[in-house]
């Protein structure tokens, strides 16, 4: 069974969270009414795309994730997408073309680390260039890419944009560290 695009986007939007998620933060995120998410969450549920997951939250499926297409990340793939890069790997942060900020990223918990002190006009620069995306998707990680591309659909910017960023990149690093069972995830807890 296919799904309209309003479910479609209830289920990236619980997705993109990679936590449990209440329907009211879905609905905040989306800008629909929460008896609009409520019940498209609720027939997520029933078609086996969403659970429940105790107090109201609910959190995406395998079946979920297979709807929307997204890749399988074992411990291999996961400690894969975490390791550190050489520097000519790594990313490096400019304000505009030509404008190195001379700061460069690691790794994806660099990454994470460094987007929190990062000028905001950085981040702009590179989220609508789809540079983000093309680092995500050249260290092996699709599913990031997928998260960063919905979020720049939002247009968000500013301080605004950085909270998305960086709440979306360490749920993700939080993720990919509880397959690994190698990185401590005490640092964002």
């Amino acid at each position: 069974m296919g799904l309209s695009p309003v479910k479609k986007l209830v289920l990236e939007t619980v997705w993109i969270f990679s936590k449990p998620v209440k329907p009211m933060e879905v609905a905040t995120e989306i800008g629909l009414s929460f008896p609009t998410v409520m019940m498209h969450m609720i027939g997520l549920t029933k078609m086996g795309y969403l659970e429940a997951s105790g107090r109201g939250y609910y959190s995406i499926t395998k079946k979920g994730r297979e709807a929307l297409g997204l890749p399988q990340i074992d411990s291999k793939k996961a400690e894969q997408i975490l390791a550190s890069l050489t520097v000519e790997k790594a990313f490096h942060f400019y304000v505009d073309v030509g404008k190195p900020l001379n700061t460069f990223a690691s790794s994806l918990i660099d990454f994470c680390e460094k987007i929190q002190r990062i000028d905001t006009a950085s981040i702009e620069f590179h989220l609508y260039r789809g540079d983000f995306e093309a680092w995500f998707n050249g260290i092996g990680d699709v599913e990031l890419a997928r998260k960063i591309a919905l979020i720049r659909e939002r247009k968000l910017s500013g301080e605004e944009l950085r909270r998305k960023l960086y709440d979306t990149v360490k749920n993700h690093c939080m993720e990919l560290a509880k397959r690994t069972q190698k990185v401590s995830t005490a640092k964002w807890a």
